[in-house]
């Protein structure tokens, strides 16, 4: 087999499609690229065995299509240091068929293949659903959810984020058992209801690579895996085999007290108070009196203690519960209002965490944290 193509094209798909091999994986077929070159184009495939990404990439020239699987990072190393310029790629060695060449300018570089057999088969999506999304939407999804799952393999529903889809809206969920994040699209639908675990580590691929498109993005699934097809890529990864936490039930519907503060000033003052909070538990009290919050923060082992008050709008009883301000501080930094709202019931439940405006009717997002037991 034989190519030309263009470098800068290449090390831009091989580069968005690298973060799915493994670092420390003991097959080393996993740590190549699985080129296949066609008629008119080259396929290249990325996996972990879990997930598998392909990239159909332009050729400027083809002779004796064929495939073989190229060591991935040898191969981008030497990528990068090319400029914007055609390169050949071949492996057309008679005796030695796994010997791969690459001609860039005046420099020629061989390297070993691997035999393109022994390269993860890609699982077939079989009695599946669809639904198309925009990139920016599951983008958005992801980035509002991820944060909140774990990595926890006892519990590995909770490592991924839950898709939902029914005839009104869809809800996409992470959560990690202290806290949960509900990102809700009323704009998408689907008459029947589906729904799907996908794993974090294709989340965060998926998310990383939406991010430099704007097209749309059809979405396969069946009960075993989900497929995304976009631009030039396929992906595919097999799905979350649990039963999702029934996450709705924790989920406080009476909440009578209400507070409305300023998103970047809380943030702020949870990052100073939480220096003086004891490193175990990161605990900050919220304590509330009328229009006036003060974070309270202390490490009884050390002799540390802060206090501070922000102004805020409150309508409700006065109140002192005590929160994880990490946790706190990693959920108000995915939202973007200038202002968020709190609402609370007691100092022994879960609060909601809501932007304060609503500009764009079709998209909803609720945060819930629980509470951390003060003591004494």
């Amino acid at each position: 087999m034989k190519c030309i193509v263009s470098n800068d094209v290449l090390l831009k798909n091989l580069q968005a499609i690298n973060s799915v091999i493994a670092s420390n994986t003991s097959l080393p077929i996993l740590e190549t690229f699985l080129f296949e070159l066609q008629e008119d184009s080259l396929l290249v495939t990325a996996s972990d065995m879990e997930t598998s990404i392909r990239a159909e990439i332009p050729v400027t020239m083809v002779e004796n299509p064929g495939k073989i699987a190229i060591p991935a990072r040898i191969l981008v190393d030497t990528l990068k240091t090319f400029p914007a310029i055609p390169i050949t790629i071949s492996a057309e060695d008679p005796a030695n068929p796994l010997n791969i060449e690459i001609i860039a300018g005046e420099g020629r570089y061989k390297l070993a293949g691997y035999d393109p057999a022994d390269y993860p088969k890609r699982p077939d999506m079989d009695s599946s659903e669809s639904v198309v999304m925009t990139s920016e939407v599951i983008s958005n999804a992801i980035s509002k959810t991820i944060f909140a799952t774990i990595s926890d393999m006892l519990r590995p529903a909770m490592t991924g984020i839950y898709w939902e889809i029914n005839e009104s809206h869809t809800n996409f969920v992470g959560t990690d058992a202290h806290r949960l994040v509900r990102y809700r699209r009323k704009d998408i639908t689907s008459a029947k209801p589906i729904s799907f675990i996908l794993p974090k580590k294709t989340s965060n691929i998926l998310k990383n690579i939406l991010s430099v498109t704007d097209e749309n993005v059809t979405v396969e699934f069946n009960s075993i895996n989900a497929s995304f097809s976009f631009d030039n890529f396929h992906l595919i990864c097999r799905l979350i085999d649990q039963k999702y936490p029934n996450y709705e039930a924790v989920i406080p519907t009476k909440n009578p007290n209400k507070l409305i503060v300023n998103r970047m000033e809380l943030i702020n003052s949870l990052k100073r108070a939480t220096i003086y909070a004891n490193q175990s538990t990161h605990q900050v009290r919220f304590i509330i009196n009328g229009q006036l919050l003060t974070l309270k923060a202390e490490d009884i082992d050390f002799a540390n203690e802060a206090v501070e008050s922000i102004p805020c709008n409150y309508d409700g009883s006065d109140m002192e519960i005590g929160f994880n301000a990490k946790f706190i501080i990693e959920m108000l930094q995915n939202l973007e209002d200038e202002s968020i709202i709190f609402e609370l019931s007691e100092a022994k439940r879960a609060g909601l965490i809501l932007p304060s405006n609503v500009d764009n009717t079709d998209e909803e997002i609720l945060m819930l944290v629980m509470p951390v037991m003060i003591a004494g």
